[in-house]
């Protein structure tokens, strides 16, 4: 389904990995990643993110990312073959993702676009959910009041192309209410400094 936003790509494939997949996959992946908590820039200083996280992929896909340089654990046997997959659904090759843990509703993401220089100036962003719904929220850049919201549901894609992160934002708003584990997978192709 195609979320119809001007100046953007933005499509939403409801349960695009099966139930039984993505119950298999959220398992090994919560198990077996090395999570931890990454250091972010806000307000001028460094403090903790909200969630837990895992910067995966080749070993030239190094990124940087609010004052802090990423360099990828290897791939996790799991996603290489995911990854295969949506390079085919997507017609785009990805050589990384970024793996986020919201343990809870405490847990989130604001507001920001994914619009750093390794990504190029069009980049296609695969978005894969697992475990609880979730809200997710886009906005334009120069009007905040027009926005959208979809509830990411288990094994729901989220594909981001175009110019997408030239002309929105998107965010995990953080919840009151009690909210099961929930794991996203954002695959993206990183270009070799230089490349742009």
């Amino acid at each position: 389904m195609d979320l119809h936003l001007r100046d953007a790509e933005v499509s939403w494939h409801r349960h695009w990995l099966p139930h039984a997949a993505a119950d298999t996959l959220q398992r090994a992946l919560r198990d077996d990643v090395p999570w931890e908590v990454h250091k972010i820039r806000m307000f001028g200083r460094q403090v903790d993110s909200p969630r837990l996280s895992c910067w995966m992929g080749d070993s030239a896909a190094r990124y940087r990312y609010s004052g802090t340089e990423f360099v990828p654990q290897p791939w996790h046997p799991a996603l290489l073959p995911l990854r295969d997959q949506l390079s085919e659904f997507c017609g785009h090759a990805f050589n990384s993702v970024l793996l986020n843990r919201y343990r809870d509703g405490d847990d989130g993401m604001g507001w920001h676009s994914d619009n750093e220089p390794e990504l190029g100036p069009a980049p296609v962003i695969a978005s894969l959910s697992l475990g609880a719904p979730r809200r997710f929220l886009l906005r334009r850049r120069d009007d905040h009041a027009k926005k959208a919201e979809v509830l990411l549901d288990h094994g729901d894609l989220l594909v981001m192309g175009g110019q997408t992160q030239r002309h929105y934002q998107h965010s995990l708003p953080k919840s009151a209410r009690p909210l099961a584990e929930r794991l996203n997978l954002t695959f993206r192709w990183i270009n070799a400094p230089g490349q742009g």
